[in-house]
């Protein structure tokens, strides 16, 4: 009875270690022809071949422009940066409504304190580090950290309670109060 509990055993651990052994393997990559998988005229096709610095290719090939940078990371201040082109003033205040909203929906609940204070949680100064703010979205940052409007105003951020809070735009007149304001809630 002892021999064949210690077979039986025996045969499950040696299973389980050959099913561990060949789940762990990684496929390796196929080639289109397999009789040239290990010649080393095959590993050094997929190398780009750079022309030397001072020859006439090297210095007639173009460059390539690293990619814009389409939102900061979070942390980063985008300091006094352009909107981006065809961002009505309303569409860069509504962003700004929905980057509140994202980050209410996240913490539960809005970001609290004045303009600078909102702006920097909503670019990453909280606690998952995640930025919500987009340049591409018309959202601009001061130099004093603050949200600007699509007019170089700051917006007023008035909390209405824990999950509703209102947004100012002074609108073209640069002027807080006024008729041409702009809010969203």
């Amino acid at each position: 009875m002892k021999k064949g509990f210690f077979r039986v055993v025996l045969l499950l651990l040696i299973s389980a270690g050959l099913y561990f052994f060949l789940s762990s393997k990684k496929p390796e990559p196929k080639l289109n022809n397999p009789s040239a998988q290990n010649s080393p005229a095959s590993q050094t096709e997929s190398l780009p071949i750079k022309p030397p610095a001072n020859s006439p290719a090297a210095i007639a090939s173009p460059v390539a422009a690293p990619p814009p940078v389409l939102a900061a990371t979070a942390g980063e201040v985008i300091h006094d940066t352009p909107p981006p082109p065809n961002v009505p003033p309303d569409a860069a205040l509504r962003s700004v409504e929905r980057s509140v909203r994202q980050y209410g929906k996240m913490f539960v609940g809005n970001p609290v304190g004045t303009n600078p204070e909102i702006t920097s949680q909503l670019n990453g100064n909280n606690p998952k580090h995640i930025n919500f703010i987009d340049a591409q979205a018309g959202l601009r940052i001061n130099p004093n950290g603050e949200l600007i409007d699509s007019w170089g105003t700051p917006y007023f951020f008035h909390q209405l309670s824990g999950a509703e809070m209102e947004i100012h735009s002074a609108g073209p007149d640069k002027m807080m109060w006024t008729a041409d304001d702009l809010v969203i809630k």
